[in-house]
């Protein structure tokens, strides 16, 4: 046990988190995102029964976003016509804004398969539980100053 460490963050996500470098990059994905084969290359942690929402708050509590570029934050865009809702991200926007003060405004939306493009480069993919659609989420690590 640690003091001051979110209990929902496995050993091996805080590993994960620790050895990232600024410029690094991590997928909180949804239930339905291939983290297997998108993340052959990349430290693949399993959260089965979690949601994204109450991960990325806690992430961000040890976590800073990378001040060096605009938009640290990238979710996947809806792919066009498709009629699906995302309230989840006014959500990730809102847990954004608690712990960076760019809040939504670092927030960036990436093509879908340009999204899928960018996570087979990522260091680590979380695959959550999450059931909300076109919830996964990209973030880009900082430094710690």
């Amino acid at each position: 046990m640690l003091k001051g460490i979110p209990a929902i963050l496995p050993p091996e996500l805080l590993k994960v988190l620790c050895e990232m470098g600024h410029g690094d990059r991590i997928v909180l994905s949804d239930g339905n995102f291939p983290a297997e084969s998108m993340g052959k290359d990349a430290v693949v942690i399993r959260c089965d029964g979690h949601g994204v929402p109450e991960l990325l708050d806690a992430i961000l509590q040890l976590f800073p976003l990378d001040t060096y570029v605009e938009k640290p934050v990238s979710l996947m865009e809806v792919v066009p016509g498709d009629p699906v809702e995302t309230p989840i991200w006014d959500v990730y926007k809102d847990i954004i804004q608690k712990h960076d003060p760019r809040g939504g405004n670092a927030v960036g939306y990436i093509e879908r398969f340009a999204f899928y493009e960018e996570a087979k480069k990522v260091y680590a993919i979380v695959a959550t539980g999450e059931k909300a659609l076109y919830a996964n989420i990209m973030l880009q690590k900082g430094v710690v100053i």
